[in-house]
């Protein structure tokens, strides 16, 4: 959920591969690169002024591994078979669960054999590219799934609740493939994007946990419901419990973390 003008130089890069940039956001700043022929990488070479060494690197590794398989791969590699008759669960998501533990305050449930393979800004679609690496791999017996918010933020471009529905399929139905147990976590409330204002994602998120619930009921997943406990009337959070809106604070995680304990027990007990 971070980065917005990496996202948005990102595309206008991609876009000038394959002709003139349109006149929004970074493009003014790269109509240089626009105008030549693109026989390597410009932004080895060239990076538009507007665009910061730093989000250079980043839109760099979103262009080399846009589901950011590096992010876990060798922290995988290194993680032990699980213990016999254990109850590995896998922790799936964006920033929300990426910050989870990670962030001054939090506390990611100590002492459980829970893994957090949260990365931030992602979507569904590249978190569906990196499922078998990040969680099919690790063999768990339960996987939470956190994600949509993204999707409907536009991080990586348009995303209808049909594709991020499609995106959620699949995850599931990989999951059940392997003998994994579903958790679907609703997506939490928000009412703007710091990063993405105007959107007025509310009723968007309402729509999508609707379904949530419902599939999770049809195919033997079970669902999560964070946004009951989370949500104000306007369909978004108190600065209390995120403060920027979106992100949750300790106060928020702490919320959150019996509702996940008690949704995995029920998994399990399946």
């Amino acid at each position: 959920m971070t980065f917005p003008s990496v996202f948005t130089a990102a595309f206008a890069f991609l876009a000038s591969m394959a002709g003139p940039l349109h006149a929004t956001g970074q493009a003014a700043a790269s109509a240089s690169i626009a105008a030549r022929p693109v026989a390597i990488n410009p932004l080895y070479t060239m990076p538009p002024a507007s665009v910061t060494a730093e989000q250079v690197a980043s839109m760099q590794q979103l262009l080399s591994d846009w589901p950011q398989l590096g992010r876990y791969r060798d922290d995988n590699a290194q993680l032990p078979a699980p213990a016999p008759g254990g109850t590995r669960v896998v922790f799936f998501g964006d920033s929300i669960t990426d910050a989870w533990g990670r962030a001054r305050g939090t506390r990611f449930f100590p002492g459980k054999p829970y893994i957090n393979r949260g990365i931030s800004g992602q979507t569904t679609a590249q978190m569906l590219l990196r499922f078998r690496q990040d969680v099919i791999g690790l063999h768990p017996a339960a996987v939470v799934i956190l994600a949509g918010t993204n999707d409907i933020a536009g991080n990586t471009g348009l995303a209808t609740l049909p594709m991020i529905e499609d995106n959620f399929r699949s995850m599931t139905e990989l999951a059940q493939a392997h003998h994994i147990r579903v958790i679907l976590a609703s997506v939490l409330p928000v009412s703007d994007y710091p990063w993405h204002p105007g959107l007025q994602p509310a009723s968007k998120v309402r729509a999508l946990n609707a379904w949530l619930k419902s599939y999770a009921a049809s195919n033997g997943a079970t669902y999560l419901d964070y946004y009951s406990a989370l949500a104000n009337a306007q369909g978004g959070m108190d600065s209390r419990l995120a403060s920027d809106g979106v992100h949750p604070t300790p106060a928020g995680y702490m919320i959150m973390a019996p509702l996940a304990q008690r949704a995995i027990e029920r998994a399990l007990a399946k």
